[in-house]
């Protein structure tokens, strides 16, 4: 199979700021499973008639989208889980009192949040405790 150069992309007028482009440069680092399908069909789209895609290549890319689904799918999943078990433990210290790990803030836990960088402690007296870095029980 023979890749051929495409013609350039034209960028929009709006996305020229500068957090655009951090956010398109962000993007161009991992790619999502639509991601995937849309390079794969361009592919079959752009593909030269007289050296068609061999059949073997074709159904490789093709196992290749049905692994990526299924992966998508499994971190889906696990990320649910993990955020179950996380609150699940999580709610086993709401009444306790709690030290943080440097020994600074301590009090009666009101309630606990699960946040992206881990379970923080909202204590009766309004403080905040971050569970990821440690933190000791009475």
């Amino acid at each position: 199979m023979t890749v051929n150069a495409a013609s350039p992309v034209a960028i929009p007028a709006a996305s020229t700021s500068s957090a655009a482009a951090a956010s398109a440069t962000a993007a161009t680092q991992s790619l999502s499973y639509n991601d995937f399908l849309t390079l794969l069909m361009a592919e079959m789209k752009n593909q030269d008639p007289t050296q068609p895609m061999d059949p073997s290549q074709m159904v490789s890319q093709l196992a290749t989208v049905s692994e990526v689904g299924q992966a998508v799918q499994t971190n889906t999943t696990l990320n649910s889980l993990l955020t179950a078990t996380s609150l699940s433990q999580a709610e086993q210290l709401v009444g306790q009192t709690i030290t943080s790990s440097d020994g600074a803030t301590s009090g009666q836990v009101a309630s606990v949040s699960v946040t992206s960088t881990g379970a923080v402690a909202t204590l009766t007296n309004g403080a905040t405790v971050s569970l990821a870095n440690g933190a000791s029980v009475q």
